[in-house]
């Protein structure tokens, strides 16, 4: 399987393009702030064709290029329906504040093709298998996509902003709850061997047993606790509270 990656923008978020070898179709995952000339260099290096683009989430630092990148391949977005609203207006996933700083002035909308995920769906997309597991807690959309193990490879599990080296995603926006991201956390990627290489939305690549073992907001689940002690200092990618500027 191919992964070639990057991070997008002036929020660092990680766009993906994942195809099971170059010269072969692909699907875009999480296309954020000015990712088309990245994803058009992967494409021309990897000789890549796009069928699909994929979405963890709908908050603007991963989906900010989704309509025109979809429009210019001509291929659908997908997408969980709890945060499908974010796509036409992602100030909703914003305080007031945030929405006027950020996206003053700017107007978004959806693909021309736009389908809706579930928990539990496996994919068929160019040529390799996507599972699905809702992962509710930094949105009420929030999604994973996970490859299945190879005689080559490990599982593989795409977390968006649910997971990090080190820490998990942040839960002070709107539709975001502390308790669901720890039930999450502990069903979709404490269920996974430690081999499982976990390719987060910002940031650099871990693995499962790493994370079980190191992060202050894992380990304490993986013994029957509770998570960390606090429902944001530490749970996210905020300019203030780490190196990334994610949401």
């Amino acid at each position: 399987m191919l992964v070639a990656g990057f991070p997008a923008g002036s929020f660092a978020a990680n766009c993906y393009l994942v195809a099971p070898a170059a010269g072969e179709e692909c699907v875009i995952i999480d296309p954020g702030e000015g990712a088309e000339a990245g994803i058009d260099e992967i494409i021309r290096e990897h000789r890549l064709k796009p069928v699909a683009v994929l979405l963890t989430h709908g908050h603007i630092d991963h989906v900010w290029s989704v309509a025109p990148v979809c429009g210019a391949k001509d291929v659908p977005a997908y997408i969980h329906p709890d945060d499908r609203e974010l796509l036409s207006d992602p100030a909703k996933g914003f305080p007031l504040a945030a929405k006027q700083q950020l996206l003053g002035g700017l107007t978004f909308s959806e693909p021309d093709d736009v389908k809706e995920l579930s928990d539990g769906a496996v994919m068929r997309l160019a040529g390799l298998e996507f599972t699905v597991d809702h992962a509710p807690g930094h949105t009420p959309g929030s999604v994973t996509f996970r490859t299945p193990k190879t005689e080559q490879l490990p599982d593989v599990i795409f977390t968006g902003d649910l997971l990090f080296q080190g820490s998990i995603g942040r839960t002070d926006l709107p539709g975001g709850s502390y308790e669901e991201i720890l039930k999450s956390l502990s069903r979709v990627c404490l269920s996974l061997p430690d081999e499982a290489a976990v390719l987060p939305g910002h940031g650099d690549q871990t693995t499962i047993g790493r994370e079980r073992a190191a992060n202050p907001f894992l380990s304490p689940l993986s013994s029957g606790g509770t998570g960390g002690s606090s429902p944001l200092k530490g749970t996210d990618l905020a300019p203030s509270d780490g190196p990334h500027k994610g949401f």
